[in-house]
């Protein structure tokens, strides 16, 4: 028993404040003087502490010690990290945890230290329970452990093999290996959390599509197996049973990659994002090959990067109408050529690392499974997405022709590229055997009870788990239960009767809320995206018939709501209602919505436009458009970056106003909503489909599609595609006929920007059919437009066309057109320059030997672009001017010297040439700057500023790059085009 001044028990808040001041001023004092020797009770309590992952100082006990004293507070002060007197829990520092497990005597003393203070993490799972069975002789089980589980045995096994002695530890790689399989099966597993019923006929028709044998290298793939159905019928949890079934057995089964596209890291639209994914799933499989499967997904990430950098640029292109015409489409069609070479190149590195895998495990004939869940998004017609995907598992195939792909979503939707037909699984209800055992497996112990539920109910899985909710809350009640559900009709009226049934069952639960207030809000609240306590008082309390005076009532209210087990938090002091729940009770109320409902959503409109933000103003247009206003009015609303936040908002609303929330999102739309759209909202939508469709170089496809819902309005931008479509099938003339037709109709004042694009497009039209004098006039038509407009970036892409026509042979254009274009230039301020790069670069290099001074304005508004070549151009001009005037060597060597600065490594060698300098200079951020000097070096030749130019004008759209497909004759029927094979 220790006699020590730590018996005068624990600290009070006076003493504790005396301590931290005693501590402060002795630091203050001691300024620059050596640290003092550990103390034996310094040295007791850290030793005390050195095996718990946190701690509270004031209970912390040495092994002596009857009873805690609180002098852990003062001693562990300097070595804890974030300690304070009003910290409730303590952390030793890394370094100082280290060093104490190295020196503690050995493993009889750790598992000593870890039993006085067992209180400190009784019950709580952490590092301390693995460390201490390890102690006493029984390490942990590495098998079927979950990732939370793993991490802790790691963290204790790291801990225990620092400490003198200790031996039996699992090999730390082996446990790292263990953790990261589990961390790759823990979506799987928690699919299917709930006991997995029934599914063994489709079960079974996954096992055979797998199992297919494929041809070699040359064949064709074998067409994606595409599981679909109703909302909650389980389709993530059938692929997951089935993934795991393979991984449980104990006989080798076949590599997989499970990408879910709900995930923020995975997009649909970047198979880049997939492709790294992939090749971390596969690093996990395969340990043996884990570098090289990491090195590639490092790889891909970075090309994803990269990707989304070109999509920016894209997308700058096609916000000005005077660019979107002509270098916008030119550029999205480069951009899919080169993004599909990039991703189809990797992932055959891929697929060769994981060949080589497969045959060192013995799976040189097993298939690798590919499953692609919440594919919903890119599933529409035309999809340039569905076209890379589809590249990306051609190229896999051509490697290992085993592959497999399995995809979650609706039903099967043609690519227009495609030439393998994709497979199709239908999930329909769960046989009445299947249902019983699910809802025995939710709580309904009674066989007779369930098999009643079962037959009301159907064998809907969701409908099932809200009929054993409903079931375990009525307790005594259930026959009345029974009652209240319709006796099953034919199936014509199977979907009429699952929505009523799940609305009766939903209803149940909620009746047997115990508390009247929140009974009364949970219904209401169902039509709100997100409730807080502020919407409590502002927006439910009054249609509820309920008083909330004060911000602490609507928080009792709140807190009571959040105990509920049919709402999830949603941030701080922020809950909603859970998804599936919600998503069936909105489709009822679609069905019969009340005064109730609709006076929540009029307060919730007024709620949110009292409130500034993206996020208010979306939940603003949300509910407006849930309200049935008309979409022009909306769109009044309408903010940028509102977009983000009502991304899937769409399933929520009728098809009128997810069109037009589609179509202003820039989001694509099933047919079903398309249907319903306004006009001028489904030609939007039909508008990005036949961009898509041309980028692709499915000309043909795009008119097909462009025969429908017409008359057009005359500012849609359909008008411009038409002539583009028609260009694109060899129909010059009556492209150029369309699209003088579309500007006839365009009355003055009316949609600038639709009529910019059109004369645009009209000018390159003429200039390819060689009438050089109506593209200059249709130019000189739009710079007037523009400029009147006082549109000056629009002016500006006007110009340059006009300057690019004037260098044609015979060209009749304005000899005055790239002297405005340059003192546009000048005299823009950087600010709305930097806007638009790309064409500012492009005007730029144009009229740099006319005025170097709009070069020099534009490089420092913009400076060069990123593209690789732009070292080799400038070194390439540099050694000119120098060869030109060889006394301009040691100017342009300083210049050089300077901008590259010291070797980043002492044992680099020197560079050998220019180009490499430059390339230094790149990577130390100084190449602009230098590329700025370099234009006040009076080279006499011109050179260095034609260089400059030249680097300027390197991602210039639509010079020197991939262009679109040529024309191709107009086809008598319309057929899809099929240039590759394509997905669902």
């Amino acid at each position: 028993m220790s006699t020590g001044p730590s018996d005068r028990g624990p600290a009070g808040p006076e003493a504790l404040r005396e301590l931290f001041a005693t501590r402060l001023r002795r630091e203050l004092r001691a300024g620059a003087e050596p640290p003092p020797d550990v103390s034996g009770r310094h040295r007791a309590y850290r030793e005390a502490a050195c095996l718990l992952g946190s701690f509270d100082p004031q209970r912390l006990r040495l092994p002596d010690d009857e009873r805690p004293h609180g002098d852990a507070v003062l001693e562990l002060l300097d070595d804890c990290a974030g300690g304070g007197a009003d910290t409730g829990r303590w952390s030793l520092k890394r370094r100082v945890r280290e060093e104490t497990l190295a020196g503690l005597a050995g493993p009889g003393t750790a598992r000593r230290l870890l039993e006085c203070n067992a209180h400190q993490f009784a019950g709580e799972p952490g590092p301390e329970q693995a460390a201490l069975a390890c102690l006493s002789g029984h390490p942990p089980d590495l098998g079927r452990k979950s990732a939370d589980k793993l991490a802790d045995i790691l963290q204790a096994v790291l801990w225990l093999s620092l400490v003198p002695g200790v031996t039996g530890l699992p090999e730390v790689d082996e446990v790292r290996r263990a953790l990261d399989r589990a961390r790759l099966l823990e979506p799987l597993r928690r699919l299917v959390r709930e006991p997995f019923q029934g599914r063994g006929a489709e079960l079974r028709e996954l096992r055979a599509y797998t199992g297919l044998s494929g041809g070699g290298p040359g064949s064709l793939p074998v067409g994606p197996l595409v599981v679909h159905g109703p909302g909650g019928m389980g389709k993530s949890t059938l692929l997951a049973a089935f993934l795991l079934e393979s991984v449980d057995r104990e006989t080798p089964g076949f590599p997989f990659a499970y990408v879910d596209f709900e995930r923020p890291s995975l997009s649909v639209h970047e198979p880049s994002t997939l492709i790294a994914e992939a090749a971390r799933q596969l690093a996990v499989q395969y340990p043996g090959d884990h570098a090289a499967f990491d090195a590639l997904a490092d790889e891909a990430q970075e090309v994803a990067g990269g990707e989304r950098e070109d999509l920016e640029r894209l997308s700058r292109l096609h916000r000005l109408s005077t660019t979107r015409a002509v270098l916008g489409r030119r550029s999205s069609y480069e951009y899919l050529v080169l993004a599909t070479e990039r991703e189809t190149v990797l992932v055959r590195r891929v697929a060769e690392v994981l060949v080589r895998a497969m045959a060192g495990a013995g799976q040189a004939d097993a298939p690798f499974v590919v499953v692609l869940d919440s594919f919903e998004e890119a599933q529409y017609r035309g999809s340039p997405a569905v076209g890379r995907l589809w590249a990306v598992f051609t190229a896999f195939h051509s490697v290992h022709p085993r592959l497999r792909v399995l995809v979650s979503g609706r039903a099967p939707v043609g690519h227009p590229a495609q030439t393998v037909a994709s497979r199709d699984l239908e999930l329909a209800e769960l046989d009445p055997e299947a249902s019983i055992r699910l809802l025995k497996s939710c709580g309904v112990s009674d066989p007779e009870l369930a098999r009643m539920l079962a037959d009301r109910v159907g064998g809907h899985p969701l409908s099932l788990k809200l009929a054993a909710r409903a079931a375990l809350v009525a307790g005594v009640a259930t026959g009345d239960l029974i009652d209240t559900l319709p006796a099953p009709r034919q199936r014509f009226f199977e979907r009429v009767d699952r929505m009523l049934v799940q609305g009766i069952l939903y209803d149940r639960i909620l009746h047997h809320i115990a508390d009247d207030e929140v009974r009364r809000l949970a219904h209401p609240g169902l039509v709100l995206r997100v409730i807080t306590p502020e919407i409590v008082k502002e927006v439910l309390a009054v249609p509820c018939g309920l008083r909330v005076e004060t911000p602490g009532d609507a928080r009792r209210l709140f807190d009571e709501l959040a105990r509920l087990d049919l709402v999830e938090p949603a941030g701080p002091s922020a809950l909603r209602h859970r998804p599936d729940v919600r998503c069936i009770m909105l489709r009822l109320l679609g069905q019969d919505r009340t005064e109730l409902t609709q006076e929540v959503e009029r307060r919730a409109v007024e709620f949110y436009a009292a409130r500034g933000g993206p996020e208010a103003r979306a939940e603003e247009i949300y509910h407006r458009l849930r309200l049935g206003e008309n979409p022009r009015s909306v769109e009044e609303r309408w903010l940028p970056g509102v977009e983000r936040f009502l991304a899937g908002a769409e399933r929520d609303l009728s098809p009128r106003a997810a069109a037009f929330l589609a179509a202003k999102s820039g989001r694509a739309a099933p047919e079903r909503v398309m249907a319903g759209a306004e006009q001028e909202d489904w030609e939007r939508l039909a508008a990005r489909e036949v961009e898509d469709l041309l980028a692709q170089g499915l000309a043909g496809d795009a008119a097909a599609r462009l025969t429908e819902r017409r008359p057009w309005t005359p500012c849609s931008p359909l008008h411009a595609l038409h002539a583009e479509t028609l260009d694109r099938l060899g129909r010059r003339a009556e492209a150029r006929e369309a699209v003088a037709a579309a500007i006839e109709a365009i009355d003055v004042g009316m949609c600038a920007d639709r009529q910019l694009e059109l004369l645009l497009l009209a000018a390159r039209l003429a200039q390819e059919d060689g009438d050089l004098e109506a593209a200059d006039r249709d130019l000189r038509l739009a710079e007037d437009i523009a400029v009147r407009l006082g549109h000056e970036l629009e002016a500006i892409g006007a110009l340059l066309a006009r300057t690019r026509l004037t260098d044609g042979a015979g060209a009749p254009g304005d000899e005055g057109a790239d002297g405005r274009l340059a003192r546009r230039l000048r005299r823009l301020p950087d600010a709305v320059l930097a806007g638009q790069p790309e064409l500012v670069r492009a005007a730029a290099s144009q009229v740099h030997a006319r005025d170097p001074q709009a070069l020099g304005h534009a490089l420092a508004a913009v400076g060069l672009p990123a593209d690789d070549g732009v070292p080799d151009v400038l070194g390439a001009a540099i050694r000119r001017a120098v060869a030109h005037r060889p006394g301009l060597l040691g100017t342009v060597m300083d210049l050089l010297v300077d901008a590259a600065g010291p070797a980043r490594r002492p044992d680099a060698p020197p560079p050998s040439s220019v180009t490499e300098i430059l390339r230094l200079a790149r990577g130390h951020g100084t190449l602009d700057a230098l590329a700025r000097r370099l234009l006040d070096v009076p080279d006499g030749s011109g050179e260095i500023a034609a260089g400059v130019a030249a680097a300027m004008g390197l991602d210039a759209p639509g010079r020197d790059r991939p262009g679109p497909p040529p024309p191709a004759p107009a086809p008598t029927t319309h057929t899809p085009t099929t240039r590759t094979t394509g997905p669902p």
